[in-house]
């Protein structure tokens, strides 16, 4: 049975179109490691986690002081705080007034 012209302009589209999108994911994505590396290199330090993320994560201490991992994630929590108190420039988008607002658990 052969194939309509559609099935085919699909699978066409398909060989176009995906490649296209794969290459700028992984551009964006080097470029992303790049700038991670830069800073790293330049501070000898990044922050770890999102202002989103932090939000987060101290939410979830919040919510189950007693579990397993809480501790784990406490000193997570409180390397990140460290770390944006001592490096310039963060790479996720911190703001000054965050960073200061941010505390140790």
């Amino acid at each position: 049975m052969p194939l309509s012209a559609l099935t085919w302009l699909s699978v066409v589209g398909a060989l176009v179109v995906l490649p296209g999108v794969a290459a700028a994911a992984l551009v964006r994505t080097l470029r992303s490691e790049e700038r991670k590396l830069e800073l790293l290199r330049r501070q000898d330090a990044i922050d770890s986690y999102s202002p989103r993320a932090m939000a987060d994560l101290r939410a979830w201490l919040r919510d189950n002081p007693g579990d397993p991992y809480a501790p784990i994630a406490r000193e997570r929590y409180n390397e990140c705080v460290r770390t944006l108190r001592t490096i310039e420039e963060p790479y996720y988008d911190w703001s000054d007034e965050e960073i200061e607002r941010l505390e140790e658990l």
